[in-house]
């Protein structure tokens, strides 16, 4: 069986004074996630933390049968995640439009599987080819692939921050899932927008890339967006192979 090393963080930023992200690592049941909160009166930090603890309360640390087990319990990390962010909505109407996009990572023996919904990425490194796994549930990446706009007007446009699909917002939303197999070497990076809207891809293959241990990483890629102006929350989880 392969051995897997995670390491998360997440930053308020420099702008922001709250910080609406979640991480969750959990070595011992193979699973990461990342979620990225929405919604005003720290509701949006609650449907992130409700997804955490949803997807804690699923996985545990039995190793799952086979890869549709693993499936299976990742789009029920989802569905009941977002059925009790609806519900907490609907108790206390001031967190109406409460909700959270959100990434998944878990791992069989000898596979992974991803859960996907919004606009936070998962990405791997696999012998130098960096991989944007998911694709985003967003207005901008809708108008890119009908040819209307390019990826480079995508990161200035003022309605890039417009979601089409999240964690919490309406019933029985679509989920995206990915599964492959894992390989020693292989780097995983699930992040929220905060790094990806500030940080391009040549600059986190190449904090990726260099000797450093993954904290090393992780904080590097932190300062980085930072640097560059920290306009949200930032959050960054890798999950090595080896």
């Amino acid at each position: 069986m392969n051995n897997i090393e995670f390491f998360g963080k997440t930053d308020v930023g420099q702008v922001r004074s709250n910080n609406e992200d979640t991480f969750m690592i959990n070595a011992g049941a193979r699973f990461c996630l990342v979620a990225d909160g929405m919604g005003g009166a720290a509701a949006g930090e609650m449907a992130s933390q409700i997804f955490a603890q949803t997807a804690a309360d699923i996985f545990d640390t039995v190793l799952p049968a086979s890869e549709q087990t693993l499936v299976d319990q990742v789009q029920a990390a989802f569905l009941q995640a977002n059925d009790r962010i609806l519900a907490h909505a609907a108790k206390f109407p001031e967190h109406k439009g409460m909700g959270c996009t959100a990434e998944l990572l878990a791992f069989t023996s000898t596979g992974f599987v991803v859960g996907h919904m919004g606009d936070s990425r998962t990405y791997r490194l696999r012998q130098g080819n960096f991989k944007q796994l998911t694709k985003d549930h967003s207005l901008v990446q809708d108008q890119i692939d009908q040819g209307l706009i390019t990826e480079a007007q995508a990161r200035s446009h003022r309605m890039r921050n417009i979601i089409l699909r999240a964690v919490g917002v309406r019933p029985s939303p679509a989920l995206d899932t990915l599964r492959g197999p894992i390989f020693s070497g292989d780097l995983f990076l699930l992040c929220s927008d905060g790094l990806t809207d500030l940080i391009e891809d040549q600059q986190i293959v190449k904090v990726l890339q260099n000797n450093s241990g993954l904290a090393a990483k992780v904080n590097r890629l932190v300062e980085i967006a930072n640097s560059a102006g920290g306009k949200d929350n930032i959050t960054v989880v890798l999950a090595k192979i080896s």
